[in-house]
C-alpha cells in the first residue's frame, strides 16, 4: 500500500489499512494539509524510542495533533490511552485521537483544567 505521508510503499498489515484510512479521512474530511501530517514520526521517551503513528502539525510546524492506530481486532482499552498520554508529555498537543478504523475516541487539551477532555468529533485543520 502506497503511504502518502512517507512516499512509498510499506506492507499492508491490519494497523497500516487503519492508519491509511485515517490519513485519506484527515485529509479529505477534515482539511488537514498532507504536507502538515506525518506518519511513523519517532520520539525519544528517557532512552526509549517510540513512533506516533500519525502526527498532524499547525502552520507554525508544531505538533498539534497525535492519531494512535491499531488494528480492527485490537480493543481501545486504557493502556492504549496510556500509550498516547505519554506521547502528549513529549510533544505537548492540542488533540488525541485513538482509533482502531471500528472505534474512534478524540480529547482535547483543556489549559483552563490542565488536561485532556473527550470530544464528540475528530478535529478540523486551524491555522493556530
Amino acid at each position: 500500500m502506497f503511504d502518502p505521508l512517507r512516499g512509498k510503499y510499506v506492507a499492508l498489515t491490519p494497523e497500516e489499512a487503519v492508519r491509511q484510512s485515517f490519513i485519506k479521512f484527515l485529509i479529505e474530511k477534515r482539511a488537514w494539509p498532507k504536507t502538515l501530517l506525518m506518519s511513523e514520526t519517532e520520539i525519544k521517551l528517557g532512552e526509549v524510542r517510540q513512533r506516533c503513528d500519525i502526527v498532524g502539525y499547525g502552520k507554525s510546524l508544531t505538533p498539534k495533533l497525535i492519531v494512535e492506530c491499531k488494528a480492527q481486532s485490537v480493543k481501545i482499552t486504557a493502556s492504549v490511552f496510556e500509550q498516547i498520554w505519554r506521547y502528549a508529555l513529549i510533544l505537548k498537543v492540542r488533540w488525541l485521537v485513538v482509533t482502531n478504523g471500528v472505534s474512534t475516541y478524540a480529547c482535547e487539551y483543556s489549559d483552563e483544567e490542565g488536561k485532556y477532555k473527550y470530544i464528540a468529533d475528530i478535529p478540523y485543520f486551524t491555522e493556530d
